[in-house]
């Protein structure tokens, strides 16, 4: 008799088919698993300071998930998120990391350790994913194993706890499950303090955010600095594009997950390939260079029609020009393909980098050093390229090659080898919707033909006559030009249509595509509800 009622007992623990509080048993057991990941992704994130960024196993398994997935997911998730596709995949990876955990939880038994089979599994998937990064060792696994040792700790400990509190809950004591609750919170406490402790003391030992606080702006002779922004080149209409992008708003988008931070003692420039002589330059050598400011608008391949990823910004740099022509590229040289310190890879051709226009290695922006989002130190510019075949932020390495021999990051995942900025212009007021009085209504925007410039912008009311619209003065082939239009609106709902043509006479077309792999193209339309 009392053997069957000890199996009844051990029944209904299992299945919560009969027993009420077998729910908040499954709940902790749960709960232990996840708790038990977090342990090692923050013990992971501090054992990662001493072995470099990369090492970390979140951010490996992040950066790796970037690099191995297909360029259809890869676009749909920028089209879809933009600025914030970063965020996205984080906010997606700690999902379904909590949801293997927890099943790890539940499934973890005393002498059947099937969930620490599935910490195990995760932490083969991180140890892949550091090892196999650019530049990195064997030794960039231990922070991965380190971390899932303090995982299994944690889930063995936990599960113990959650499956007494099944028991004790018969017996009428409820110690096990304060008991599992001061578990619970220590490890809580463990694995946030120790991710907070990780990336703190990554960019305190890495000593660049000091660096970068001492970093002064090469000096510009007078000759070579860039021309003040005239009144006229900028329309004074409120809502309306600033013409220079504040540092704090300028556009990013790139495939790293982790901002590198480098330091000027650290970053070296290595140049080679089909050249006549292989140089490193350090950091010294590239400012001892005579240095020039611009003012540049950057455009991305992944910018839609009327986005909002384009910025102007006044850089100071170093021509790239001169830099090949000391090392001397062979005339069958092709293209630059530039590699940044995380591995990323950009493909330049040669000829635009040395046809005259201000294509730099940049190191300030704005009058203050470059972000460390924005490539601190060195990051490339080039007017009239999208970035993806010309911006390589925080760049290392250069191989002057061909494009019939090698292929870029983004070239290899389908998009286009070259990619000339495509002309496009934006409406900015009235907002998209926006409700306006009869009458007068101010229409403003933006338009841009890098390194080709703007000669005229048009726009349309309901598929009606084209009308010129005026143009601020120009600043430059290389800078975006701002618009302004006066419309006698009169009362319903109006659609509104613009367009632009550039300075070689070629009218932006209408048809739309998307923009993969080389650009997007169409009309900007907004409509209007006037009353």
């Amino acid at each position: 008799m009392t053997t069957n009622e000890e199996s009844t007992h051990a029944g209904d623990s299992e299945t919560g088919n009969r027993r009420p509080h077998a729910r908040p048993v499954l709940a902790a057991r749960a709960l232990a698993g996840i708790l038990a990941a977090a342990v090692t992704l923050g013990v992971g994130e501090l054992v990662a300071v001493p072995f470099g960024s990369s090492a970390s196993p979140f951010f490996a398994v992040g950066s790796t998930t970037v690099d191995r997935s297909p360029s259809w997911a890869r676009e749909i998730a920028i089209t879809a998120f933009g600025t914030n596709d970063k965020a996205a995949l984080f906010i997606g990876m700690s999902i379904l990391i909590a949801v293997f955990a927890a099943l790890a939880g539940v499934v973890e038994r005393p002498g059947r350790p099937y969930g620490s089979l599935v910490l195990v599994g995760l932490g083969l998937v991180g140890v892949y994913a550091a090892t196999t990064r650019p530049g990195a060792t064997v030794v960039d696994a231990v922070p991965t194993i380190v971390g899932v040792a303090a995982g299994l700790a944690t889930l063995t400990i936990l599960t113990r706890c959650a499956l007494g509190i099944d028991h004790a809950t018969h017996a009428g004591s409820g110690i096990p499950r304060r008991r599992f609750l001061v578990l619970a919170g220590a490890a809580a406490a463990v694995a946030v303090s120790a991710g907070v402790a990780g990336r703190h003391l990554a960019g305190s030992i890495a000593g660049a955010v000091r660096n970068r606080m001492a970093f002064v702006a090469p000096l510009v002779k007078t000759a070579d600095r860039a021309p003040a922004v005239a009144p006229g080149s900028e329309i004074a209409v409120p809502g309306a594009t600033p013409f220079i992008t504040g540092n704090n708003t300028f556009y990013r988008i790139d495939t790293a997950l982790q901002v590198p931070m480098l330091t000027t003692d650290d970053w070296a420039l290595r140049i080679h390939g089909m050249v006549d002589r292989e140089i490193t330059l350090s950091w010294d050598d590239l400012t001892a260079r005579t240095p020039v400011e611009r003012t540049i608008t950057l455009t991305c391949v992944s910018n839609e029609v009327g986005g909002s990823l384009a910025g102007t910004a006044t850089w100071i740099g170093y021509p790239i020009k001169d830099l090949l022509d000391e090392v001397g590229i062979s005339p069958d040289a092709d293209m630059l393909l530039s590699t940044s310190v995380d591995g990323f890879t950009v493909g330049t051709p040669t000829a635009l980098v040395r046809d005259g226009r201000d294509a730099l290695l940049a190191v300030a922006m704005n009058g203050e050093p470059l972000p460390f989002e924005h490539g601190y130190p060195v990051r490339q510019v080039v007017p009239g390229l999208y970035g993806f075949v010309s911006a390589t932020k925080w760049v290392v390495d250069w191989e002057v090659t061909r494009f019939d021999r090698a292929q870029a990051y983004w070239t290899r995942r389908g998009w286009a080898e070259q990619a000339p900025i495509k002309t496009a212009s934006r409406i900015d007021v009235p907002a998209p919707f926006a409700r306006v009085t009869a009458g007068e209504v101010l229409v403003a925007g933006t338009a841009w033909a890098q390194h080709r410039g703007i000669a005229r912008v048009e726009v349309r009311v309901d598929g009606g006559p084209w009308d010129d619209a005026t143009l601020a003065e120009e600043y430059s082939v290389d800078t975006w030009r701002q618009w302004h239009w006066r419309w006698q609106a009169v009362p319903g709902t109006h659609t509104l249509q613009i367009r632009a043509t550039d300075r070689g006479g070629e009218v932006q077309t209408e048809l739309r595509v998307e923009p993969i792999p080389d650009g997007a193209s169409g009309w900007h339309t907004r409509s209007i509800t006037v009353v």
